[in-house]
Order: C-alpha cells, then structure tokens, then sequence
C-alpha cells in the first residue's frame, strides 16, 4: 500500500467540489428512470450534463478502456454494467455509478433506484444496503479503524440475510481515481489501517439477496451474482475530520424514503 495523503483543508474542498457535481448528476438522472427507457439513453443524458452543464470530464469514458459514461447496474449486476440498449421495466432495481473530474479532482457516487414498482425483497435489498451503507459511514472518525467500518456494514446485510461482495472495495480518491487504502466492506472491528484526519475515500457496499459469489461477464467488464440474485450498491465520498466525518457527495434531493444521514459528525 502507497503511503496514504493526508489532504488540508483547501484540498478537502477541491475534493468536496468535485463530489459535489457527481452527486448533481445523481439527482439530475432520476427522473429519468422509468420503464421503457434505455441505459444507454441514460448514458447519454448523463454525458451531456456533465460536459456541457457543468463543464467538468466525465471520468470514466476510456479508464482501463470502459466506454461509457456511467456504470449502469441493473438488477442481477453487482458492478461495472457497460450501458446498452437494454430497456428498463418495471419492478427492475438499477445502480447508477457516475465519476467526474472537476479541476484534477475526482468525484465519485452512485446510488439505487427503482423501477416502478419493485419486488418486497428487492426494496428490503435496496434500503438495507443504504442502512449499511449508513452504519459504515457512522464509524469515521480519527482513531477508528477500516476495520471498524467494514464490520458495522456486514453486520446490517448479515442481519437481513443478506451477504456482502468481498471482491469488489472502496477505495482512496483525490487527484488519483482509485488509490489506497482498499475498504472493504467487511472485516473485524478493530482491524485494519487506523483513521487519520485528511483521509479521503469512498464507502460503497454491495450487498446480494443471495449468495456473495461473482462473476465477471466476456465483456471483461459487467460483474453479475453467480446464482442471479440481486444485488444493490450505494456510495459516498467521506473525508475524515478532526472530529469524525464529511460526506462530500451529498445528494441535492436529500435521501427520499430512506433512511436519514448527516453529512458531517455531529
């Protein structure tokens, strides 16, 4: 592991800024998220904000030769869906995962959204992956652990029966795309690297209704559950504070029927 940047204030808020405009496309996508649309229509409308609205790159278009905007994840997908003509329909549940890069900064979130109306069990997925989402997010402060934040998410998905992708991590994020440390979204509480001030990375469980085994599709890209369950993923930025956490991709619409976040430490 590279030794891990501690980023002052005035890096924090190029971070923030940044985190900020992929949350807007976030929030600009949703209404457009409907049965009878395409991913790639949502692709496309997603590219256009970000060049042309907010005059920033859209991050992963050509990374490691990804051809798209967003990474569009559509019920069975655990990650990295390629957007196509695949048509959305109702009940369906489906990941947005957007990167910008706003002056050498990256941002980076997705989020979860329904379909219409969705399955009972595809809700408790969606909602329980935010809550675990959340308990991690809750454990960042100075002095805590990766440890510490990977526990408290298995916790809530093992609670509902649900398991955890272990293949698949958050990650460091700043001036670098993915850059240490590795989080993962299980682990012991206790364990791993300890949280320092000026840390900055992302939390993004993914959560399966079934079993937490993968596999990666020809495309060598689309990351699908081994028995076709469903899987759900939520993510934020997190700066760690001198006093416990900021998100730095706060969502402009709020958190709609789930579960409510601070987005700093109280």
């Amino acid at each position: 592991m590279r030794k891990i940047t501690l980023r002052t204030p005035a890096e924090i808020a190029l971070s923030r800024a940044a985190g900020e405009l992929a949350a807007d496309v976030l929030h600009m996508i949703a209404e457009h998220i409907k049965p009878g649309v395409t991913t790639d229509q949502l692709d496309q409308l997603c590219h256009d904000h970000i060049v042309n609205v907010q005059h920033a790159i859209p991050a992963n278009i050509g990374y490691h030769g990804f051809p798209k905007t967003i990474c569009a994840s559509v019920n069975e997908v655990i990650c990295h869906g390629i957007p196509s003509g695949l048509v959305l329909k109702d009940g369906d549940i489906v990941n947005i995962d957007v990167a910008v890069i706003k002056d050498g900064w990256f941002g980076d979130s997705s989020r979860m959204y329904f379909v219409g109306q969705p399955s009972a069990l595809a809700r408790r997925l969606v909602v329980t992956t935010y809550e675990a989402m959340r308990a991690g997010i809750m454990k960042v402060r100075p002095g805590a652990t990766l440890g510490d934040v990977g526990h408290a998410i298995q916790t809530v998905a093992h609670r509902e029966g649900f398991s955890v992708v272990r293949e698949y991590c958050g990650h460091g994020i700043g001036t670098i795309y993915h850059d240490d440390p590795q989080v993962l979204h299980y682990g012991h509480a206790g364990g791993g690297l300890r949280l320092k001030e000026g840390m900055i990375f992302t939390i993004e469980p993914m959560i399966n209704a079934g079993k937490r085994n993968c596999s990666e599709l020809d495309d060598g890209w689309t990351v699908v559950t081994e028995d076709g369950s469903l899987s759900a993923q939520w993510e934020h930025m997190v700066a760690v504070t001198a006093d416990g956490f900021e998100i730095l991709t706060p969502w402009p619409d709020g958190f709609g029927s789930y579960m409510s976040i601070p987005q700093k430490a109280a």
